[in-house]
């Protein structure tokens, strides 16, 4: 069996905000990237940071060629959160924090006290999507490293309409690629030193439906490459700074485990978190008898652990307080690249991510311009 690509905590994206926060001012006790330290360091009149949803190393690879714009100008590879997912990551990337310093660990989260899996991002329920209020024991996704710093840089976010910082009156919101490059140009013409922190909600989007190795997936990863390229052309001492919040793989096939009585039935609640990284709250006196059947059909697809002692060897975080809702056991997707559904509505996507495998590794891409 091929081996997982764990988290690396002193060479993931979560580094490339630790580093940005450091420059900034902002308190900061993760370590840096050399590399990008140094880059900082020269004095940019514009900084700007363009997270990429999904453009992980697997779907560049694979959607353009290794002299496009985009690729040749990758610096490094990085490791994605534990799991590789947007919930997790971009909240990671904004906030500045380990996935175990704010809680935001997965698409679906189950909550004892009101006994639902919720869809975090959307506040609803997994499998009916009601609508929950509730005082959600997570941490403030808005409260973002970049929005109380004293720097001598104009704080700027560019963003889609649900994201939201503390200061959304610093907030563009944009829609695609187009309008990620035409506002970033107009906010680096302002006078003054200017930070942008940007995220683009594709090439993921399309991905999940159509597949990473799809016509639709090379048609906007190579739209968001040409884009890009045009922005960086038409600026003058920027820099660029892109990665992503995680990648994708092509899924490969799915398991249907919300038919499986015998083990549903060993369950407190129905399995959530992610569909490659599934949860389990095992009911007591159940665990050996749960481990067996789960080894035995579904271990070539997804490798069980217990959760505590993924926590304890670090994958989510050097620290934090938000293990507790990671349940008993979490099976972690393997290199047959299949989706666990959970719920018969849970939608069977193309391409997906969530894991330990391709979808783990991210880009730091660096484009400099210093000249006048």
């Amino acid at each position: 069996m091929k081996r997982f690509i764990w988290p690396n905590w002193e060479n993931s994206n979560l580094n490339i905000s630790a580093t940005f926060a450091d420059f900034l001012g902002a308190k900061n006790s993760i370590p840096t990237l050399s590399l990008l330290k140094n880059e900082l360091s020269k004095g940019y009149k514009n900084i700007v940071f363009i997270c990429l949803d999904g453009c992980g190393i697997n779907p560049l690879k694979i959607n353009l060629d290794k002299d496009s714009f985009l690729r040749r100008n990758i610096k490094q590879t990085l490791t994605s959160t534990l799991p590789s997912t947007t919930t997790n990551a971009t909240t990671s990337l904004i906030c500045n924090k380990y996935p175990l310093e704010h809680g935001w660990l997965g698409w679906s989260l189950y909550f004892n006290a009101i006994n639902r899996n919720i869809d975090i991002y959307l506040r609803s329920d997994s499998q009916t999507k009601e609508p929950i209020e509730f005082n959600y024991p997570i941490s403030d996704n808005t409260d973002c490293y970049f929005d109380n710093v004293k720097t001598d840089y104009e704080i700027n976010s560019v963003l889609p309409s649900y994201v939201h910082t503390k200061h959304d009156e610093k907030r563009t919101v944009i829609k695609d690629e187009f309008e990620l490059c035409s506002a970033i140009k107009e906010i680096c013409k302002k006078k003054g030193k200017q930070f942008i922190y940007s995220y683009l909600p594709e090439p993921d989007s399309t991905m999940h439906i159509y597949g990473v190795s799809s016509c639709q997936a090379k048609a906007i990863i190579e739209s968001i490459n040409s884009e890009i390229e045009k922005l960086f052309n038409s600026l003058v001492d920027t820099l660029i700074v892109i990665s992503a919040d995680h990648g994708q793989i092509d899924v490969k096939g799915y398991i249907e485990g919300y038919k499986d009585k015998e083990l549903n039935d060993m369950l407190v609640y129905t399995p959530y978190l992610d569909a490659r990284t599934p949860a389990f709250i095992v009911k007591k006196g159940k665990k050996k008898a749960f481990e067996t059947l789960f080894k035995q059909r579904y271990g070539e697809d997804f490798k069980l652990y217990k959760s505590k002692d993924l926590i304890k060897k670090g994958f989510f975080g050097k620290k934090g307080e938000y293990g507790y809702l990671l349940g008993d056991y979490i099976g972690i997707g393997t290199h047959t690249h299949k989706l666990f559904l959970s719920y018969k509505e849970m939608p069977r996507f193309k391409g997906h991510h969530t894991s330990l495998t391709e979808e783990m590794e991210v880009p730091l891409i660096i484009l400099s311009k210093k000249d006048n």
